[in-house]
């Protein structure tokens, strides 16, 4: 995985000098992130912050959302991808092809998790939970084999920490909402387990190539699942599916695709944590567009976000 290293990789023949102290591997130089991919990075938490104000303001079923947004992605990116990269996508070997199918059927238990817990419980709740990305993903490193340096622990915490104050998560008792919870909680660690695989299949492979194969699986598993459950595809008003479209634009092609572009280089820790500053995207727009500013807790739970942030940086570039 890129800007992880397991536990073994300092194994090498016994020399006569003693290995260095564990200081002197911590204070060694830190390597920049590229500024670029920062900007980018930028763009997609914007396009992803959309997301749930969308979902919630959109009069269609939350699988059928899902599904049409990936669709629609597979439509704009598909002929992109046939004409400039075809070669590559022959020349995909099986087991990045495999590893990002994998990638796109948990992409795809993501939406189907998350989408409808948007309905059954509040988008603070919703958001908040989904939001645990960082933390699953260190601790699938972990079990991977790879230790995350404690400061990626302290700084995803303190990220966490300011989500939950910025939100206020609900411990409603009811049995709908706690059953929503539920649901974000666990397309938190379905978008955890996507982040890595992806961070895996990017390393060989172009963003275009994997994000066509993983969108393409993604909608192929959510119309199997609109199907079975019996959910209608169609039928809605045209403000419905012009909001399906711009959906598709930010969150899905600037939000996701941006993601996968920059996972390669700047690593599942930082990109994932990053997606944490979702919830104050999102309270900012619903402040612009609805008129519902934030209360004053927000903006100490936004300086603890982008402070838990830096902390994964800064230890992700060593």
């Amino acid at each position: 995985m890129p800007a992880v290293r397991p536990e073994t990789a300092a194994t090498a023949v016994p020399a006569p000098a003693p290995a260095p102290a564990p200081a002197a591997v911590a204070d060694g130089p830190a390597r920049p992130l590229p500024r670029t991919d920062l900007l980018l990075l930028a763009v997609s938490v914007a396009g992803i912050s959309l997301s749930a104000p969308l979902i919630s303001a959109t009069a269609a079923p939350a699988l059928a959302i899902a599904f049409w947004r990936n669709l629609m992605s597979v439509g704009v990116l598909g002929p992109y991808a046939l004409l400039r990269h075809r070669a590559e996508l022959r020349a995909v070997s099986r087991r990045a092809l495999l590893l990002a199918m994998a990638a796109g059927a948990l992409l795809a238990v993501h939406f189907a998790l998350w989408m409808p817990s948007l309905r059954m419980t509040s988008v603070a709740s919703a958001t908040a939970l989904v939001t645990t990305t960082p933390l699953w993903t260190i601790v699938l490193m972990r079990l991977l084999g790879v230790r995350a340096p404690r400061t990626v622990w302290l700084g995803t915490g303190a990220a966490f920490a300011g989500v939950l104050v910025l939100t206020g998560v609900d411990l409603s008792l009811s049995p709908r909402a706690l059953a929503g919870d539920a649901l974000a909680l666990g397309a938190g660690l379905a978008a955890a387990g996507y982040m890595l695989l992806g961070a895996e299949v990017r390393r060989t492979v172009s963003t275009t190539a994997y994000t066509l194969v993983c969108y393409a699986t993604t909608a192929a598993v959510l119309l199997a699942v609109c199907l079975v459950a019996g959910t209608p595809l169609s039928g809605w008003s045209a403000g419905a599916w012009w909001q399906i479209v711009l959906l598709m634009v930010t969150a899905q092609l600037l939000g996701h695709s941006l993601s996968n572009r920059v996972v390669r280089t700047l690593g599942p820790s930082v990109t994932s944590t990053a997606i944490l500053l979702e919830t104050p995207g999102a309270a900012l727009i619903a402040a612009l567009w609805l008129g519902q500013w934030p209360p004053v807790a927000a903006y100490p739970a936004v300086v603890l976000i982008l402070a838990g942030l830096v902390l994964v940086a800064r230890a992700d570039r060593r």
